[in-house]
């Protein structure tokens, strides 16, 4: 019972990282329709801000999370406005060449900034070692995932489901052409949500550092598990990135610790055959 729990514990803790990262995309994507394959690129920025900021200034550990989201944010405007924007509405060939160029970019400028070798950082001693809860010991840092991550859920739900911004996103991501004739913004729109979900990616980035090591090649190692979460939960849908990361984290930490011969081959296996059986995903539109 105890393996349970803590598969359980380990796999809510990398889900919670995945669906802080994912979730922007699968806005994104259904939003604007565009394939953009370097969203990996603003977890990078998001775990180096954190890393830099803490190993070289000294900057306290909740300040350096808000400034890897700002950071974040910041990197994804300017790349919206001056490049993404550009590409709207071209073939997905175009987006997905666009997209991957602008990983080799990245990949490049880190390699020359920090070294081929992945980063970690101290985490404060608050976050270090294990806390008793429930007549239970629970490792700290994977405790803070979850509790930012639930709160991150319910801040997203209050912002897409119950603010006039909100109700703005959802009616570009159902029908455009309808969001466009009714007066809303969409240029503006796909701006602040473009930002948005770098800005998630990058706190994300700078959440997981102890999950998924920040290093050059990070955009591409972790491309497709991030892709297989937006899949799963189907492209747009808040509710089902949350349900796919979950169910990702879950299955690969079970897999890699009753299992760790088959590795990922049963996660990738499994993605494939419900993929195939719905490919809208959990919470898409079934074609």
């Amino acid at each position: 019972m105890l393996e349970i729990i803590n598969v359980m514990f380990h796999g809510a803790a990398f889900g919670m990282v995945l669906y802080v990262i994912t979730v922007g995309l699968s806005i994104t994507m259904g939003l604007m329709r565009f394939a953009n394959l370097a969203h990996g690129i603003f977890a990078m920025v998001g775990g180096y801000a954190l890393i830099v900021l803490m190993g070289r200034y000294g900057v306290p550990y909740p300040v350096a999370l808000g400034l890897a989201f700002v950071a974040s944010c910041l990197m994804g405007y300017v790349l919206e406005r001056l490049l993404y924007a550009r590409f709207y509405g071209d073939s997905e060939l175009a987006q997905v060449l666009i997209s991957i160029g602008l990983i080799f970019v990245a990949i490049a400028l880190v390699r020359i900034a920090f070294g081929p070798q992945s980063q970690r950082v101290d985490l404060p001693p608050y976050l270090q070692g294990q806390w008793h809860i429930f007549g239970l010991d629970w490792i700290a840092y994977r405790v803070f995932i979850i509790v930012v991550g639930a709160l991150l859920i319910l801040a997203l739900w209050f912002g897409i489901e119950r603010t006039r911004w909100g109700a703005k996103v959802r009616a570009a991501v159902d029908n455009r052409a309808m969001a466009q004739s009714i007066g809303i913004d969409t240029s503006h729109i796909f701006s602040l949500t473009f930002m948005l979900g770098s800005g998630l990616a990058g706190l994300g980035g700078a959440l997981g550092v102890e999950l998924l090591a920040v290093q050059p090649g990070y955009p591409f190692e972790f491309l497709v598990i991030f892709l297989m979460v937006v899949a799963l939960g189907g492209i747009g849908s808040l509710r089902g990135t949350f349900f796919a990361a979950l169910l990702i984290g879950l299955t690969d930490t079970a897999c890699k610790y009753w299992i760790p011969e088959l590795g990922s081959f049963l996660l990738y296996g499994l993605v494939i055959v419900f993929l195939g059986l719905r490919p809208g995903g959990l919470f898409g539109a079934q074609t």
